[in-house]
């Protein structure tokens, strides 16, 4: 299988997150693109350096006020006086229609829905390349590839239109799904992720042209607590074209898959003829953020899953964080993904 990463996407090195009111180590580091290159390598991709799309793709989602805010703000931060070493906001607009400031304090509040988003020197070089990653994958199944897998570090789908987020600052996947559907295909997201896929549902709720479908430990007490509700349908021409599957913390891999059937009946319902899978790897039952209980072979039997739908898959790396099973799991998909298709 090909795979995609750019080198600079390690250049974005969070210090700091806040957790339960606390200020704890940041655990999206750069360190996982090496635990996570290994476990692709160890499942027979080949990895290559991304083609650069240039900003269109990107702001084909993201819109151009965002994009100069994760451009500029650090070099503006760093000009204030007695200015932290990486951007996080300490004030939020109550509504996302509220005036626009100018200063880079109110800007980081504008556009950077939580403090596990903080933006140092290097993000935006590694976001970048990221979604480019993505891109690029997405092309290679576009050309005719069965499945291709993107890198993607840091992760995309907590990213909105205007707004990064837990961890996420472009949204790498809808990105690719963007990108599929204007070469005259008609693609579905399916994200895995422990984690609900937030930004992705809030960019493409209102549209039917997309599907998405996140399976996820139920938000009513797990990140990101507002969105990822079964009652969440879409809105307007969109209603019906998104599904949450929420599921109780601590759902092991049988429960998981029988979940699972349910999304890929909708995709299959939807003619979808490309799968995008936002693909998390925190669904673990060691990850460091705990949801769900998915062992390293049961992601084996997910990936299996997914790819015996037929439908080509562009493979995005989203969570997935530092522990002893982190590249056996991305093996075990990976290697799900060989078995299904085969």
């Amino acid at each position: 299988m090909r795979a995609f990463l750019d080198e600079r996407q390690r250049q974005h090195d969070p210090q700091h997150f806040m957790a339960n009111g606390r200020a704890l180590p940041n655990p999206e580091q750069p360190r996982r693109v090496s635990v996570l290159k290994a476990g692709a390598e160890a499942a027979g991709c080949r990895f290559e350096a991304p083609a650069d799309f240039g900003l269109g793709p990107v702001a084909a989602l993201h819109s151009a006020e965002y994009l100069t805010f994760l451009r500029t703000i650090h070099t503006r931060w760093s000009r204030m006086p007695d200015a932290s070493d990486e951007v996080i906001p300490n004030v939020h607009p109550d509504r996302r229609t509220a005036s626009y400031p100018r200063s880079a304090v109110g800007q980081a509040g504008f556009h950077q829905a939580d403090t596990a988003c903080p933006i140092a020197a290097g993000t935006w070089q590694a976001a970048y390349w990221s979604a480019q990653s993505a891109l690029t994958a997405a092309q290679t199944v576009h050309q005719g590839a069965r499945a291709a897998y993107a890198l993607s570090r840091p992760p995309g789908h907590h990213a909105f239109g205007d707004l990064a987020g837990g961890f996420c600052f472009l949204n790498n996947s809808g990105i690719a799904a963007e990108w599929l559907l204007r070469q005259g295909r008609r693609p579905a997201i399916l994200d895995v992720d422990v984690h609900h896929g937030n930004g992705t549902q809030g960019i493409f709720y209102d549209r039917a042209d997309v599907l998405t479908v996140s399976l996820h430990a139920d938000p009513v007490r797990f990140y990101p607590f507002f969105w990822g509700h079964a009652h969440e349908r879409g809105e307007g021409s969109g209603r019906g074209y998104n599904l949450n599957l929420p599921l109780p913390r601590g759902t092991g891999v049988d429960d998981y898959l029988r979940a699972l059937d349910t999304g890929l009946e909708r995709i299959a319902d939807f003619g979808a003829d490309v799968i995008v899978v936002a693909l998390g790897l925190d669904a673990h039952e060691d990850d460091p953020l705990k949801g769900l209980a998915i062992t390293t072979p049961g992601f084996a039997r997910i990936g299996a899953a997914i790819a015996a739908t037929g439908l080509p898959l562009v493979l995005v790396q989203e969570g997935g964080y530092l522990s002893d099973a982190l590249g056996d799991n991305l093996t075990a998909v990976l290697d799900g993904v060989k078995q299904g298709a085969g």
